[in-house]
């Protein structure tokens, strides 16, 4: 099993190299110049010269591309001369020099994502870090819901096949498939948040964190995870009934639940006890997918309902081409997709042990 992680890692890390030049190539070919975002309309030529120098911008394209894997990089190499870009600060960088070798000082570091061009130079690992545990939450709330409800319902259809139950079922998971995230967003937020307001309690938008009334403390509003939880899960939430119909199916029409049937066992222990697990490996493909895509695709869900996470954080930067923040939000997502495949990989052996074999 060891052998086998580290050669899903290898390939991780490679992935990943893979992902960080794509970013870096695709936002260096826009018609645009850094150095003139970051000053926005006040710059002079001065001042464009003094942030080209600092930021790298000044270099061949080539050379920013080695600043930039090198600011990526845990173990990075930094220039002793404090005019460089390169040279290690700990306000620049979140590390510490392991050794010098001449002028340039080998560093341990957390991954630098630059900064903004318009937060008034905060850092990009800030504004993520603000924004993505809003997102995590939402994501979660989202597979929470389409796991608990998908699987049920997966399971009732499969034991009720080919009746009006479960033709109503598959034809509520269709629709569910078919209606796109931002026009549920619009719809639910509409019906719950706004003419059924005085029944739900809920309102159009609103983010976990608000302030009060008063405007002295922030507060956890819980309820207003629901609206976009329920939205952004519905489309899994499709996706889950249709497999675990499907899957369990097929489960049960195997020899050794025959065997079981034979000996006397009741659906329930047939269903729990024996097809349950082996049903699930297809389910779980199916919601780690939709969950790391959920991280990356809440951007309409959030941006409708006013969720401040990192769907809407890449909404305002791409309006306003932050690209350090485009580019931190990209390479975080991507990371987080390589992280889940890993888990899930692991979680095979766990729920079949052919895998393990």
């Amino acid at each position: 099993m060891l052998k086998y992680l580290l050669h899903k890692i290898g390939y991780a890390l490679l992935t990943l190299w893979g992902v960080v030049t794509v970013i870096f190539v695709l936002f260096n070919m826009l018609p645009s110049d850094p150095a003139r975002m970051m000053l926005d309309q006040n710059e002079s030529s001065e001042q464009l010269a003094i942030v080209r120098k600092k930021y790298g911008f000044d270099k061949p394209l080539l050379t920013q591309y080695g600043y930039y894997v090198n600011d990526l990089s845990v173990v990075s190499f930094h220039s002793t001369h404090t005019d460089d870009y390169t040279y290690f600060t700990p306000e620049k960088y979140n590390g510490v020099k392991v050794f010098t070798i001449g002028a340039i000082a080998v560093v341990f570091k957390t991954p630098f994502l630059r900064t903004s061009f318009q937060k008034s130079g905060k850092q990009v690992s800030e504004v993520i870090g603000n924004t993505l545990p809003n997102t995590f939450v939402l994501a979660v709330g989202a597979i929470c819901i389409a796991i608990i409800i998908g699987v049920v319902l997966g399971i009732v259809s499969a034991l009720n096949k080919d009746n009006a139950l479960d033709k109503c079922i598959q034809v509520v998971s269709t629709l569910g498939m078919s209606v796109p995230s931002f026009f549920s967003a619009i719809l639910f937020a509409w019906i719950f948040g706004y003419v059924l307001h005085e029944y739900t309690g809920l309102k159009m938008t609103g983010s976990l964190y608000e302030m009060d009334d008063f405007g002295e403390a922030i507060h956890i509003q819980w309820k207003n995870l629901i609206l976009p939880a329920v939205v952004l899960g519905i489309r899994p939430l499709a996706v889950v009934i249709q497999l675990m119909r499907n899957s369990l199916l097929e489960v049960l029409s195997l020899d050794y639940i025959r065997t079981a049937k034979a000996k006397g066992l009741s659906t329930y222990k047939v269903v729990t006890k024996h097809a349950f697990k082996n049903a699930l490996n297809p389910v779980v493909t199916a919601i780690s997918g939709w969950f790391a895509s959920m991280l990356a695709g809440a951007v309409f869900v959030e941006y409708i309902f006013g969720w401040n996470g990192l769907g809407k954080e890449i909404v305002d930067a791409l309006n306003t081409s932050d690209l350090p923040v485009i580019m931190g939000s990209v390479l975080v997502i991507a990371t987080m997709f390589i992280i889940i495949n890993i888990l899930v990989d692991v979680m095979y052996a766990w729920l079949d042990p052919k895998v393990r074999i």
